[in-house]
């Protein structure tokens, strides 16, 4: 991947470069639709569990290259799928089925978070030369995972890693990163898993940070930062669910099902 060198000094605004344990700049500070890179709020060089969460619980993520700096970002508008919203495709449905009636097949949860982010680092991606899961991205994650705040949703097919995601959650919000799959519908199983268990635990949104057609087509849509931020508010405050995935989670996508009762055990 490549991005802009927004801390050079050529850049025509300088960018707020962040000491550790610096707060960060408010929001609606960051860069807008006339400057290099859109969306771009701060630079730093830390990238602890206690940065993040605190990034995080404000609508701001890293994204940066190798030779780059820590590169923090808040983009306008913000794409996210509404769980309610999610498009379960007559084909992509049946799929599912299959595969929730398959004995080779199950979901796992947090049993292989390292190898889940080395395999979406690893995937080779249209338009990037690289990948933005850099060594140092990596370290982060896994020790946001030790914390408790990083879980990834993984497909298994007869007992191989057949695909899956990976995720940041912080009280009912639920933030995605990255996604892979080793065999067709991999990852697709792996996030239609992802929204049944959010349905589940009565989490309404999960943070896709850009826009893709790919995350549009399955009913992602673009919101403001204004709005995306007062939700956000409100719900990093909440209890975090239990990350543990039952079969009957399934049946709020499969059915049309939506919790109207206590959150699913």
């Amino acid at each position: 991947m490549s991005l802009p060198d927004p801390t050079s000094r050529a850049s025509p605004r300088r960018l707020p470069w962040l000491a550790a344990g610096q707060d960060f700049p408010p929001v609606q500070q960051a860069w807008g639709d006339a400057d290099p890179a859109p969306g771009l709020l701060a630079a730093g060089e830390a990238l602890d569990v206690a940065t993040l969460v605190r990034a995080y619980s404000r609508g701001i993520f890293p994204w940066f290259s190798q030779d780059q700096p820590v590169l923090w970002w808040s983009p306008d508008p913000r794409m996210v799928l509404q769980t309610r919203n999610f498009k379960l495709h007559r084909s992509l449905r049946r799929v599912v089925a299959r595969f929730r009636s398959d004995p080779r097949c199950e979901i796992r949860v947090d049993s292989a978070f390292a190898q889940v982010v080395d395999a979406c680092a690893a995937k080779a991606r249209a338009g990037q030369s690289g990948t933005w899961i850099v060594p140092g991205m990596r370290h982060a994650y896994l020790d946001l995972h030790h914390a408790g705040c990083a879980h990834s949703v993984e497909t298994w097919i007869d007992g191989e890693l057949a695909g899956g995601l990976y995720c940041v959650n912080l009280g009912g919000m639920v933030f995605g990163e990255s996604m892979f799959a080793h065999q067709t519908d991999a990852s697709k199983i792996a996030l239609a898993a992802l929204v049944a268990f959010c349905r589940a635990s009565r989490i309404e949104m999960i943070d896709c940070q850009q826009n893709t057609a790919h995350l549009a087509s399955l009913g992602a849509g673009e919101i403001s930062r204004t709005e995306f931020s007062d939700h956000l508010r409100c719900q990093v405050s909440q209890a975090a669910p239990a990350w543990r995935f039952d079969a009957l989670q399934w049946d709020q996508i499969l059915t049309g099902a939506y919790p109207t009762g206590p959150e699913t055990p």
